[in-house]
């Protein structure tokens, strides 16, 4: 894949200060980013922009990882050893952040996207996959400026418990916005495109080495002390 920015002001275009966001004591690998798009066509513009996206958080110091959605079943429609099910929880775990890129048709989200959701689960063997990690959303749409499908997806990155960031980005007359080489032209919605992959780093750095603590729920403490005073119990009766 050819990773250049061709549109990008290098003067402003500002490597991430890691020693602005982390303690000393944070883990300091490269963030692990896995990227869905929501379109199986030969020219899938959700596609093209999940590569714009992956180019600008290779440049920005993370590892990233984009699954294909072509071949997953529907769910309900397989068991979960099915390969590409098996695959896409893999890396849903092996992620510390996500960016997801639907196209809005018929005013939502496409069902491609949402079966790539709906295929990782809240809880898998005592691991939670998503939960604390942090969540960019964007969308291409065929026609005028709509934000139904991003709306639809931080909808979805909540009951995930993932931390979606605040900017986001929405492509109109995707058609328009990409040559023949299927790049990016200069935009600014291009630019917008930028500034969600520049604030999902930063997001990601200042929150991964303390998801733990972010996520700690009272209701949940509460459970766990009753099933362990429950287990002390049968023990001594």
């Amino acid at each position: 894949m050819n990773d250049t920015l061709p549109h990008i002001d290098t003067d402003q275009l500002q490597p991430i200060d890691i020693d602005a966001l982390i303690h000393p004591d944070d883990p300091r690998h490269a963030p692990r980013i896995l990227v869905l798009y929501g379109s199986l066509r030969e020219r899938s513009y959700s596609r093209l922009v999940a590569e714009e996206a992956g180019r600008l958080l290779r440049w920005f110091g993370c590892e990233v990882k984009t699954f294909n959605p072509s071949g997953l079943p529907l769910p309900d429609d397989a068991e979960a050893d099915h390969p590409k099910v098996a695959e896409l929880r893999e890396l849903a775990q092996w992620s510390e952040g996500m960016v997801w890129v639907s196209p809005e048709r018929h005013g939502a989200m496409t069902g491609i996207m949402k079966t790539q959701i709906d295929w990782i689960p809240l809880s898998l063997g005592g691991v939670r996959p998503t939960q604390g990690k942090t969540l960019a959303v964007m969308e291409v749409s065929g026609g005028s400026q709509s934000f139904n499908a991003v709306n639809q997806m931080r909808l979805l990155g909540r009951w995930m418990r993932m931390l979606t960031i605040p900017n986001q980005s929405s492509v109109p007359k995707a058609f328009n916005e990409f040559d023949d080489d299927g790049r990016m032209q200069a935009s600014t919605l291009y630019q917008r495109i930028v500034d969600v992959c520049e604030e999902l780093v930063k997001f990601t750095w200042l929150t991964r080495g303390r998801a733990g603590y972010l996520v700690d729920r009272y209701s949940e403490r509460v459970e766990s002390a009753e099933e362990v005073s429950a287990r002390v119990n049968q023990r001594t009766h």
